[in-house]
């Protein structure tokens, strides 16, 4: 499953140069995930509640392009890896006009709360949206 998201630019998330300061693409990677997982019905809160959390544990990002106040983005996250505690979602965040203002693989793992060790994805959460689609990892660049 791919899933894009839209926000557009604020004042505050730009730098002195006027463009998006690099470090608010993660914010923007975070939205985009949490609106891919609302999407497929994963259900996170109770994830938590069950004393299992999913953290990022890598972010591969590279920035292609500058966006500025008032850009309308989306934000595209696609699964492209899970195995057993852990899996990558490809991310791009792209203009209106199709520029890609940076990319980003994100690596994520299964974590129990009770031991703080990686633990296998319990299967009441793992949902159909999880799993690489092969077609999807075929057009990425």
């Amino acid at each position: 499953m791919k899933h894009t998201s839209e926000l557009v630019v604020r004042t505050y998330e730009c730098d002195a140069y006027g463009h998006v300061n690099n470090a608010v693409y993660l914010n923007y990677l975070e939205y985009g995930r949490m609106e891919f997982l609302h999407a497929c019905s994963f259900d996170y809160k109770g994830m938590f509640a069950a004393g299992y959390y999913f953290y990022v544990t890598h972010i591969d990002i590279r920035y292609k392009a500058s966006a500025v106040l008032d850009d309308r983005l989306f934000v595209e996250v696609a699964p492209v890896k899970l195995q057993k505690v852990s899996g990558v979602f490809h991310q791009r965040i792209y203009k209106e006009d199709g520029t890609v203002c940076a990319e980003a693989d994100v690596t994520w793992a299964s974590v129990s709360s009770a031991t703080g060790r990686l633990t296998p994805i319990p299967g009441a959460f793992m949902v159909e949206g999880l799993k690489p689609d092969i077609s999807d990892a075929k057009s990425r660049p």
